[in-house]
């Protein structure tokens, strides 16, 4: 958790004015029930006007001074808390995206969601209470004891019993809340899950009419968090009563005594009515243990969450070599490339080797699972090979730092996604410098300007989340404009042409034909592959065969299966 409570450093300064603001409120508090046994004394029992306006009016002066110092604590408390809020979140969200897929791929979203706001605000909400109230109960128990003492050492003696009892009680209560707290927020994690699923894929559930499935998945996932929140609870509230208990036998017996006491005259009326309200703001300090240990279990628990993802050890996407190389013709090669996915032991790509020239197109076929999407993830170095390497122009793509890698290079997903903002702002997100001719060349390109115009403020038009206000094929255009905004030497087109009906990928794949790049495309149509330059057919992540739409229909039993299944036996080999 040190990482996470590093960020309190450069608040130094208002940590020390409030916990100043703080011990003065305190001293306040703890003076007060002492003069009041004064003024009792001195006062009130001696009919003495003049003692009794004196203390009186100390005890008021004091009572506004508190008041101002709680003030600007309160003051910088709020600022601390918000400033390391603000700060953290920086830091997580700049963590995350240096994060290589491997680390990515060890927390689900709706974990990260929970540590970015459940777990900061938890922790936050502690630095407040923690600068404004929280380290003020123990030193107000303290002082309340040693005040005690000095009003009457014989009437005080009943704290060494009771405090030193409650206390180890408390570090018991806190010790069991922090691990109950912890399966908490995993259950919140979970509960994100869940609804991040279905709102993300509502459409799906109403077409399948699986309402009734995903409410019932739901309501387990909402069950478990229920349940373990009223258990924690449970127990953490259920200390209070028994502190309460404790503390008000020790009240009673205070009271008593103090009486015998007074009466015996070992003791003035002032002192016993000061060691009762020194026994009051004990009891209150207790009282609020429970609800400090609530805080403190919670956050314990939220900031090693945190602390988890910012101390991730991670080889981490930063770019650490400081070459000058550039990808000048995009020239690619793969050369006995073996890779599987972290966390499995099953290899998806099995000495993978070939060859594309600077600016000509391969097309990659197979089945599903076949490795052809993770080809492309090896590329731009979302992952890493196992072993083999992967060459742009003869050098390694270690060899180029990642800005200059993924720069050059323009990626269509297969699944394309598109940010909340306007269309504008989706194919700029490619280029942020982008002029106005750019995105329309991109745009046209693309064959998205014209659907573009038509809509009601053109490129202007906002985008829902995810794109869910367009259409699959338009989604992937302004995917593709995006990519072809940036004038790579490396275009991968992952399946991204999927929605588009021929005549449009006819006009898109001539329109790619004029950008000076190499281009790659996943696809499953015989009509898009035969274009290119050569075809990849894969297998179980091996290569099964390499070569022109013609050279595989004479060589490949199983390309000559995949052209009749598209096209019919008697037009396999017709032009």
């Amino acid at each position: 958790m040190k990482n996470v409570f590093s960020f309190l450093k450069p608040y130094k300064f208002s940590i020390i004015v409030a916990y100043i603001m703080m011990f003065t409120e305190l001293t306040i508090e703890l003076l007060l029930p002492l003069f009041l046994g004064l003024m009792i004394d001195q006062g009130v029992i001696q009919q003495d006007v003049g003692n009794i306006v004196m203390w009186g009016s100390i005890m008021l002066g004091l009572a506004a001074l508190s008041l101002v110092v709680g003030v600007i604590n309160s003051f910088y408390s709020s600022h601390v808390s918000f400033a390391f809020g603000y700060d953290i979140r920086q830091k997580l969200f700049s963590r995350i995206q240096y994060f290589s897929f491997k680390s990515l791929n060890q927390y689900p979203t709706s974990g990260l969601v929970t540590r970015f706001t459940n777990d900061i605000r938890q922790i936050q909400n502690m630095i407040f209470m923690g600068l404004r109230i929280m380290a003020k109960a123990p030193f107000l128990v303290l002082g309340g004891v040693i005040m005690a003492f000095v009003v009457n050492a014989r009437l005080a003696l009943i704290f060494l019993v009771t405090v030193p009892l409650l206390i180890l009680f408390l570090l018991l209560v806190m010790k069991y809340a922090s691990k109950m707290f912890a399966k908490v927020q995993s259950n919140v994690d979970n509960v994100n899950r869940v609804m991040q699923e279905n709102l993300s894929g509502m459409r799906l559930i109403k077409a399948f009419t699986r309402r009734d499935f995903e409410e019932n998945r739901f309501m387990e996932a909402n069950d478990d968090l229920a349940t373990s929140t009223k258990t924690t609870f449970r127990f953490v509230e259920s200390s209070m009563p028994i502190l309460l208990f404790i503390m008000n036998l020790s009240l009673i017996f205070i009271i008593w005594f103090g009486n015998v006491q007074s009466i015996a005259g070992n003791a003035e009326v002032g002192e016993v009515v000061s060691i009762v309200n020194y026994a009051l703001r004990v009891a209150m300090a207790i009282s609020m243990f429970s609800f400090i240990i609530m805080i403190l279990s919670r956050t314990k628990a939220s900031a090693e969450r945190v602390d988890e993802v910012l101390s991730l050890e991670d080889e981490g996407e930063s770019d650490v070599i400081t070459s000058d190389l550039e990808i000048k013709y995009g020239a690619v090669e793969y050369k006995n490339v073996f890779f599987h996915y972290p966390g499995s032991n099953e290899a998806v790509l099995q000495d993978v080797s070939f060859s594309v020239d600077a600016g000509e197109t391969l097309a990659i076929m197979g089945a599903t699972g076949a490795g052809k999407t993770s080809i492309f993830q090896l590329m731009p170095r979302l992952f890493d090979p196992t072993k083999g390497d992967v060459f742009i122009d003869g050098k390694a793509v270690t060899d180029y730092p990642f800005t200059t890698l993924r720069n050059s290079i323009g990626y269509v997903p297969q699944s394309p996604l598109l940010f909340t903002g306007t269309i504008r702002e989706n194919i700029t997100w490619g280029k942020e410098n982008a002029s106005e001719a750019e995105i329309i060349q991109a745009a046209k390109d693309a064959q998205i300007h014209d659907t573009i115009m038509d809509l009601p403020n053109g490129y202007d038009t906002k985008v829902g989340q995810k794109g869910v206000n367009l259409s699959g094929g338009q989604k992937q255009r302004i995917s593709i404009a995006r990519a072809l905004i940036r004038k790579p030497k490396i275009l991968m087109l992952d399946d991204s042409t999927s929605a588009l009906d021929l005549a449009t990928e006819a006009r898109l794949l001539r329109a790619i034909e004029s950008y000076n790049c190499t281009i790659l495309i996943i696809t499953q149509k015989i009509s898009t592959a035969r274009k290119a330059n050569r075809i990849l057919l894969m297998d179980e992540g091996k290569i099964l065969a390499t070569g022109t739409h013609h050279e595989l229909l004479e060589q490949s039993s199983l390309y000559q299966q995949i052209v009749e299944s598209q096209h019919g036996k008697e037009h396999a080999y017709v032009e």
